[in-house]
């Protein structure tokens, strides 16, 4: 009992947030400190896509095909979020480690100034050529009517989007997970109340269908997004943004802009690799593509957490290297990967067990009902290893090193998942449950190149 009452004090300053020097403290410690709110960030976060998809599928197949299609585009949105907070995260972490704080300020502003200027450029295209899109991406005519509207939105707010990624992931690399997981709360928080009112109606007030999702999102972020400026610009914590640090600072944006090449590479092949296996299942109908989405749904629900876990790691190699501590650093990476594998093989034995009542509760179409299950039950049988590469893939991150998940990447999701899926699907004529085994496979095989990799310890020379 004292055990568990010490553990659970240490989850509750977790929640509560109190800014640590996580380059002296216990590694155990250590990672259920910057793990817990990470993990509850990422909860909320996965819920929220729970929950949308539930309304969202009150509207039929159709909405559902909609958000699948919109969403595989936005995955390229998300990769330039993902790639620039990558950076965020080690840039932040390693001046955070050397006691620097005063230029973990500066990297922040010009963080915030490059991410506004990209999704800008991007959303703008996006939203033109939202139509354009989806007829690209194999949606039926019917479907471009009903979700051209949703995807406008959605590719406009793209803004809130990014911002959101990337401030996460400077509080991150601070050691100040508290306030990340504290905006998304607030962001998907608003977004779950907003949904059904915004989709439905309420009252007299008549609903937006589909197009109201998409503003309950792009509400539910930019209130995110005002809550974590609020805290950059209060200055009451170690991770603020004074007068001094409002200078655009060319160089800095250039070293931004390389070190989050590595990050956006890694999140544009795993982007392109998810658009082409997307498209592919367009290839089985829309009942296919509706199954897809809700399986991906319900997995992204499991692996946010884990990803939340894993977040820890790179956090951790980022400090401990700005203090010099390339021992302790390795040591809290594959304690990590320990716990995650853990929680992986929990989910992959729900899933086993319990897939068909999972999809059951998201969808009334008996095939839509057969796929989702098919693909939950085939595609958890990576987990294990996908909780283990999960950590390393942060880890290399952490250190700055992204170009090496990056290449890892290509030769696994480009040579060889795409290829594979292909012939499984079309050749061998296996369909939808093709692609599943190619997914399943291929990202067990990422994980244990990347844990070889890891194992090498170049990472540890990479200067940031």
């Amino acid at each position: 009992m004292p055990n568990v009452k010490a553990f659970l004090q240490l989850v509750w300053s977790a929640i509560k947030g109190k800014e640590q020097d996580y380059t002296t403290l216990g590694i155990k410690h250590s990672i259920v400190l910057l793990a817990i709110p990470m993990i509850l960030e990422m909860v909320m976060e996965s819920l929220f896509a729970i929950v949308d998809i539930f309304y969202v599928g009150k509207l039929g197949p159709n909405a559902l095909a909609t958000v699948g299609l919109t969403e595989s585009v936005l995955m390229i949105i998300y990769a330039v979020g993902m790639g620039i907070s990558i950076a965020a995260t080690a840039m932040v972490s390693r001046r955070v480690g050397e006691k620097n704080y005063t230029e973990a300020g500066s990297i922040t502003f010009q963080l915030i100034v490059t991410g506004v200027a990209l999704a800008l450029l991007m959303g703008g295209v996006a939203t033109y050529f939202a139509a354009e899109t989806l007829a690209l991406m194999g949606a039926a005519p019917e479907v471009i009517s009903e979700g051209v509207s949703y995807a406008r939105i959605i590719f406009a707010g793209n803004v809130a989007i990014i911002l959101l990624f990337l401030i996460n992931g400077a509080f991150r690399g601070a050691g100040e997970p508290h306030l990340a997981m504290r905006a998304l709360w607030l962001a998907n928080g608003a977004n779950i109340i907003l949904d059904p009112l915004l989709i439905f109606g309420i009252g007299n007030l008549e609903g937006l269908g589909l197009a109201g999702a998409a503003w309950a999102t792009t509400i539910g972020r930019s209130l995110g997004v005002v809550y974590q400026l609020y805290h950059l610009f209060s200055g009451r914590h170690m991770l603020k943004i004074v007068k001094r640090n409002l200078v655009i600072s060319f160089s800095v944006v250039l070293r931004i802009l390389r070190l989050s090449s590595g990050g956006v590479g890694q999140y544009l092949i795993d982007s392109a690799s998810w658009i082409f296996l997307t498209r592919l299942m367009a290839e089985f109908g829309s009942n296919a593509l509706a199954g897809y989405t809700i399986a991906f749904r319900v997995i992204i629900f499991t692996l946010l957490p884990a990803w939340g876990l894993s977040s820890a790691a790179a956090t951790l190699v980022g400090q401990n290297l700005g203090a010099g501590k390339a021992k302790r650093a390795e040591l809290a990476v594959w304690l990590t990967a320990r716990y995650n594998m853990i929680f992986m093989a929990a989910v992959t034995l729900i899933f086993i067990l319990f897939g068909k009542h999972l999809s059951d509760f998201f969808a009334d179409d008996a095939e839509v009902i057969s796929i989702a299950t098919e693909a939950l039950q085939i595609i958890t049988l990576g987990y294990i290893f996908f909780g283990l590469g999960m950590v390393m893939v942060q880890a290399f991150n952490g250190a700055g090193d992204t170009r090496t998940p990056a290449i890892i990447n290509i030769v696994v999701l480009w040579l060889i998942e795409i290829p594979l899926a292909y012939m499984l699907a079309i050749y061998f004529n296996l369909a939808a449950t093709g692609i599943f085994i190619a997914i399943a496979f291929c990202h067990s095989f990422h994980a244990v190149v990347s844990g070889w990799l890891f194992k090498r310890g170049t990472w540890k020379g990479v200067k940031v």
